[in-house]
């Protein structure tokens, strides 16, 4: 129940026993074409650029930048976190010029502050679920407003538990992970770029691995498959046992279901005396974030209420990241533990081991 990864789904872990494939077994290429298809519908796009890139969620954030900034471009980035923070360090290593626009740790971006940051950005980048703080950010109002701004997009924490609309957005590249409301293991990173977007790549991005003009070759069917690398294909037909779930429920369904069980987390957590910390009103259901008490029992500090959660109750947590360090826990109800039965039984635990 931390951060991610989270517990898969029955259909990724059944998955993950099928028979190992070859990259460009006909096989294999019927199911990387149907995961391709259901991440569309995931993603709720209808960009043909649209795939499980090989590598976590931060290699969706590198290769969203690699293959879009060029030496100088403006860049605008909202920071209230941790992954904002990294998205200016990944455009600075890229020689984009940083124009951040920052919020506190805790609270949403101001979407007009984005908008206002510079008169001609390039590119625009929002972290729709604040991974580090537990806030989500309103991306629909920054797309809103872009203008020619190329919209990028993190949704590694939302993406198949709090509603992301690519195409009604106008988001241009957006990606995420696999570990978390996806259900599966860690070790893809889906992404969806736009026809816009896919315009303005580069065509020569100062990456060979994530280039995705040479992946798109072997990725789209029409393209005559070109060998560009192994693709991870057990975790593909993972993702797509996963994918398979989460559509099978009902994508609309899965959204209710986050918000219930995160919401139940919130007043469980308060009906502790515990302080929720990511600001009213933009709280993800996805990620609960709470304050440590500093009432803590017996001699515990944070570290050692999660080190007994683990070990006397097999539950996991998350501690606070970056400068929340120490300050904060960090509760995913993400995926298949995105239920009423996960919720009860972590507060259930953290309300035992605090003396609650």
């Amino acid at each position: 129940m931390g951060p991610g990864p989270s517990n898969p789904y029955p259909g990724a872990v059944t998955a993950a026993g099928s028979p190992m494939l070859g990259h460009l077994d006909p096989a294999f290429l019927d199911v990387l074409d149907a995961t391709c298809e259901e991440l569309r519908q995931v993603f709720r796009t209808e960009n043909s650029l649209t795939l499980p890139l090989s590598g976590t969620g931060s290699a969706g954030m590198e290769a969203s930048l690699a293959n879009l900034v060029r030496p100088g471009d403006p860049v605008v980035v909202g920071v209230n976190g941790l992954f904002g923070e990294r998205l200016c360090e990944v455009a600075g290593r890229l020689g984009a010029e940083v124009v951040r626009v920052e919020a506190p740790w805790g609270q949403p971006l101001d979407p007009e502050a984005v908008l206002r940051a510079h008169p001609a950005p390039r590119i625009i980048c929002v972290v729709h679920a604040e991974t580090s703080t537990g806030v989500e950010n309103d991306v629909a109002a920054v797309a809103a407003g872009k203008g020619e701004a190329l919209l990028v997009v993190d949704a590694v924490t939302s993406l198949g538990g709090v509603p992301v609309e690519v195409d009604r957005w106008g988001a241009d590249v957006c990606y995420s992970c696999s570990q978390k409301c996806l259900g599966a293991p860690p070790g893809l990173a889906p992404i969806t770029v736009s026809p816009r977007a896919r315009a303005a790549l580069r065509e020569r991005p100062p990456t060979w691995y994530l280039d995705l003009g040479l992946i798109a070759g072997y990725v789209e069917a029409g393209g005559g498959r070109a060998y560009h690398h192994t693709a991870p294909v057990l975790m593909v037909q993972v993702l797509h046992g996963a994918l398979q779930a989460l559509l099978a429920e009902g994508l609309e369904a899965s959204w209710a279901r986050h918000e219930a069980a995160g919401r139940a987390l919130q007043d469980g957590l308060e009906a502790l005396g515990l302080e929720l910390f990511a600001a009213k009103g933009h709280r993800l259901s996805s990620l609960v974030t709470v304050k440590v008490p500093t009432d803590l029992p017996g001699g515990l500090d944070e570290a050692g209420v999660r080190r007994r959660l683990l070990e006397e109750h097999g539950v996991e947590i998350g501690a606070g990241a970056g400068k929340l360090a120490g300050q904060i826990w960090r509760i995913g109800c993400m995926g298949h533990n995105a239920r009423l039965r996960s919720v009860e039984t972590v507060l259930a635990a953290l309300g035992e081991v605090l003396g609650r």
